[in-house]
């Protein structure tokens, strides 16, 4: 670790978690189900798996989007809290968002991954590339 990954986590961690709190003004719980934990953290893993496939682990860039802005603006700590919180009025519900939440960061994931890689190069021939 060196002090500038340190500074590039910090900056965009920063920037990260001011957006969570403001996705979190914006859309409010709906009758106590976190929905805007759900959205960010969706959101993020998909952004996550973009940048995974886009960006080579060593770069400061990834540094700072990834650990720092999408380490910030996703939160696992909200969502096992807001799980917990569901759980004593809603055990079902709460079953429903952990598991939405598992389900649907686990696709966004893939998805972005899948978005995030470069694509082959067009044949300028006409024929399907295999």
């Amino acid at each position: 670790m060196t002090l500038r990954s340190l500074l590039l986590v910090f900056a965009g961690g920063s920037i990260g978690t001011a957006a969570r709190l403001g996705v979190a003004l914006w859309i409010p719980d709906a009758g106590g189900f976190p929905v805007a934990t759900l959205a960010v953290n969706v959101l993020g893993a998909l952004l996550i798996g973009i940048l995974a496939a886009r960006l080579p682990q060593t770069t400061g860039l990834r540094v700072f989007l990834g650990t720092g802005v999408l380490g910030g603006f996703t939160t696992y700590s909200a969502f096992m809290t807001g799980a917990v919180e569901l759980w004593a009025d809603a055990p079902l519900l709460a079953f429903v968002y952990a598991a939405a939440s598992l389900v649907l960061g686990l696709a966004a994931a893939a998805a972005g991954l899948r978005l995030g890689r470069p694509r082959p190069p067009a044949r300028l021939d006409g024929a399907a590339a295999a």
